[in-house]
């Protein structure tokens, strides 16, 4: 399995067991769903659950339900609340932008490398921009500053979650 960490924060933010499309100008979208998690019953095998305190009866338990985004729950997205608006993440975007190319040549990328993301990012934050009020915002882990925001927006059929990630602010690696 490939795992897909951030290239500045080192969180890790996807892997190739999710479906991963290539969106153009260096953008890649990996398909989600969500999930219902919570009022799990574990029981040991040849345990006595009246002996236990676990009766049917007792009211015991927690019944708590929520449904999550399964990327986010796996790769320990962090929401950011209340969101963020157009004119904050633009200046966000170029900050990463910058720290992200002198990223790119730290890890000793070529020149064309970084050329070719540098002249596919404006047509991306274009497109990004203009459907932003769609997004729910996410960052890594760490919630490191300078890393990647993960924009989260459904398909067409609005039940199919996908995250928007730049592909150039990606390391790989195998597990």
């Amino acid at each position: 399995m490939i795992i897909y960490r951030d290239l500045i924060s080192g969180d890790e933010l996807a892997s190739d067991t999710s479906k991963v499309i290539d969106a153009g100008n260096g953008l890649w979208e990996i398909d989600g769903k969500m999930i219902t998690k919570g009022s799990e019953n574990f029981a040991l095998e040849g345990a006595n659950p009246s002996a236990e305190g676990e009766d049917a009866d007792d009211g015991g338990g927690d019944d708590t339900k929520v449904t999550v985004l399964d990327l986010a729950d796996q790769f320990r997205y962090q929401k950011i609340e209340g969101g963020m608006s157009k004119k904050a993440y633009q200046a966000e975007l170029k900050k990463y932008m910058k720290a992200l190319t002198e990223k790119l040549k730290e890890k000793g990328k070529s020149a064309e490398e970084i050329k070719a993301f540098q002249s596919e990012a404006p047509a991306a934050a274009k497109k990004i921009l203009g459907n932003w009020e769609n997004y729910d915002i996410y960052q890594g882990e760490s919630m490191d500053e300078n890393g990647m925001y993960v924009l989260v927006d459904f398909r067409e059929d609005g039940m199919t979650p996908y995250a928007t990630i730049w592909k150039h602010g990606l390391e790989e690696y195998k597990v």
